[in-house]
C-alpha cells in the first residue's frame, strides 16, 4: 500500500510532467530562430512596410492631384514644362543668376 507521500506524488506527477514539457517547449520556441525571435522580426518588418506603404500612398495621392491640375490648367502645364524640362519660347533669353561666392 502506498503511503500519503506516494499518493501525493502519483497525483501530482502528470501535472509536473506537463509543466516540464511546456517549459521545455517554451524554451525551444524562444531560442529557435523560427520561433519567437522570428515572430518579433516579422512583426517589426510588417510595421516598417506599413509605414513605407503609407508614405508611398501619400506620394501617389500628391502625384494624382498634380496630374489632374496639369490636365485641367494649361498655365500649370507650361510652368511645369519650363521649370522641370527647361523649355523656352522661341526668342526668349534665359538668365541664370547664381549667388556670389563669399570670401
Amino acid at each position: 500500500m502506498l503511503g500519503s507521500a506516494g499518493l501525493t506524488l502519483k497525483r501530482h506527477l502528470p501535472l509536473a510532467l506537463w509543466l516540464i514539457a511546456v517549459t521545455g517547449l517554451s524554451a525551444v520556441a524562444a531560442l529557435d530562430a523560427r520561433g519567437w525571435r522570428r515572430s518579433l522580426k516579422l512583426h517589426d518588418e510588417v510595421r516598417a512596410l506599413s509605414a513605407k506603404n503609407a508614405e508611398v500612398s501619400q506620394e501617389n495621392q500628391r502625384l494624382s492631384r498634380e496630374a489632374r491640375a496639369l490636365k485641367a490648367n494649361p498655365a500649370a502645364m507650361e510652368r511645369a514644362v519650363r521649370e522641370e524640362l527647361g523649355f523656352i519660347h522661341p526668342g526668349e533669353i534665359v538668365l541664370q543668376l547664381r549667388p556670389a561666392d563669399r570670401p
